[in-house]
């Protein structure tokens, strides 16, 4: 694999923050109109850590447990602190520690711990495709 391949060279930039306070049935409609996975937890005054809700949250949280989305808040369901990887990461080493965490979202942060992008077990779609050519049409994107 190339070594210049950084984490930064393929996260996506796009991240959607909600508030630990919303509602879980708030999120859904969110998550569903911009066919995301994954939403990111703004930090709060009772909220000091970055927080995390996927696709597999709502899964084994709400609909295996059978409750009610709009009786929950955001805080209720998610994952925090969130495990984060920095921007100058290697993608190898990324993959790497998706694999032993068993977490299909990663959000990087940037030298100052602000979160600046994501990087979701669906990306390494296109990493691997790219690896089949030795990165030389990374115009996949």
């Amino acid at each position: 694999m190339h070594e210049k391949h950084t984490v930064k060279d393929w996260m996506i930039d796009l991240v959607v923050f909600v508030d630990p306070d919303q509602s879980v049935y708030e999120i859904l409609s969110i998550m569903r109109r911009r066919y995301i996975n994954s939403v990111l937890v703004r930090k709060s005054d009772m909220n000091p850590e970055y927080g995390i809700i996927t696709s597999r949250d709502i899964s084994d949280k709400i609909v295996a447990e059978n409750r009610n989305p709009q009786e929950l808040t955001v805080k209720d369901i998610m994952t925090s602190p969130v495990v984060s990887v920095r921007q100058d990461l290697l993608i190898k080493e990324c993959a790497m520690i998706m694999r032993e965490k068993h977490i299909h979202h990663l959000p990087v942060i940037d030298d100052n711990g602000l979160i600046i992008g994501m990087v979701s077990a669906s990306d390494f779609l296109l990493i691997a495709e790219a690896m089949g050519t030795n990165f030389q049409e990374r115009s996949l994107s």
